[in-house]
């Protein structure tokens, strides 16, 4: 309305008629480009393995590394289109996507152009922002090598990817089946040479102090979080760096220790939500779903979970023009056919978005 009274053009005038408007959704945290599935480690895990076991018996990431690199650059874009088209029919208007199924330079960078390749093909249209997730898993060429694959993903992956503009920001996988502390402090001082900013698997499956040292290098999130604690999230405070909580990989992993909600709120750290669409923790598209679970396992409230994929995610993006309703900001909206926020936390299995505005259009 704003616009009208101001007398200003328009080339369609949208009445909601009630309906509840808000920001479209943002969703911070996939891996949504990749090959093939793990349906059948899904059922190990049903039958009591654990993922550390799978990915130690050669399994979780790395299988779907094999997948990934079999695949082509076009195969990946029609494979992934639609998990894409499912996340904006539930009104999302900004993906991040991850590389990190490649593991060497041609593969890496097969994963980011695909990534790209979503925003020029999706139906509904949508804006991608890439992560670079070389630091993801050991590859079997490094197979024992893990620092020696650190200074390839340092000294070789990560300046050619970047020079050919396919990394928004970088990320690693700081975990006890990961890589530690120290590796990772590699990666993201490459990055930060680079002028890039960085993200972080941080405290999923135990503590490794990720938290504290994504703060130090002042990244644009923290994710999973499950096992930080105090001194973690009072370094998060102080540098900004924004909470990404994942429940979709909670409960498919079938966790039972909760991110430490109650002190990101009392130390206002922002907490942002994202499907963590990936094959083995999370084959999840829907962000309806995302909102109802962090309210239901984390106790978040109704505006925590709603600001958790619209401004919070947005931040965790670095990304200051989307993710609020406000004058002068990209007009990427979901009007949604429910009276209350509260009523899009609690419906599971509906999809009640009537209109997607991306770009104004």
């Amino acid at each position: 309305e704003t616009a009208i009274r101001a007398g200003l053009s328009a080339d369609q005038i949208i009445d909601c008629e009630g309906r509840l408007v808000t920001p479209g959704l943002v969703d911070c945290h996939t891996h949504l480009v990749h090959a093939g599935n793990r349906a059948a480690e899904f059922e190990q895990r049903l039958s009591g393995v654990s993922y550390e076991e799978i990915a130690r018996r050669g399994g979780g990431i790395i299988s779907t590394v094999n997948a990934t690199r079999a695949a082509s650059e076009e195969q990946l874009v029609a494979e992934s289109l639609p998990r894409s088209n499912a996340l904006t029919a539930e009104g999302v208007t900004t993906v991040e996507i991850k590389s990190g199924y490649g593991l060497i330079l041609e593969h890496e960078r097969k994963q980011l152009r695909a990534a790209r390749a979503l925003g020029s093909v999706q139906t509904r249209g949508i804006d991608v922002r890439t992560t670079f997730l070389g630091a993801h898993a050991l590859p079997p060429e490094f197979a024992g090598r893990a620092d020696d694959y650190i200074a390839n993903v340092c000294d070789e992956m990560l300046p050619a990817l970047a020079s050919e503009g396919l990394v928004d920001a970088v990320d690693a996988f700081c975990e006890n089946i990961g890589f530690s502390a120290e590796q990772t402090r590699r990666v993201f001082a490459a990055a930060k040479s680079l002028g890039l900013p960085v993200k972080l698997h941080a405290e999923q499956l135990s503590n490794q102090h990720g938290a504290a040292l994504a703060a130090e290098f002042g990244a644009l999130s923290a994710d999973h979080l499950e096992h930080a604690d105090e001194a973690g999230v009072r370094a998060m405070a102080a540098s900004g760096t924004v909470a990404v909580l994942l429940p979709g990989a909670f409960y498919f992993l079938r966790e039972t220790r909760v991110p430490p909600v109650d002190l990101l709120r009392a130390h206002g750290v922002p907490m942002a939500l994202a499907t963590d669409c990936n094959p083995g923790t999370s084959p999840l598209t829907s962000p309806l779903l995302v909102m109802n679970m962090a309210a239901t396992f984390f106790r978040m409230t109704i505006d925590e979970c709603l600001i958790g994929l619209t401004r919070a995610g947005a931040r965790a993006l670095g990304l200051s023009d989307r993710g609020t309703l406000e004058v002068g900001k990209r007009c990427d909206l979901a009007i949604w056919d429910v009276e209350t926020p509260a009523e899009l936390v609690y419906h599971i299995g509906r999809n009640p978005l009537h209109t997607r505005v991306w770009r104004g259009k």
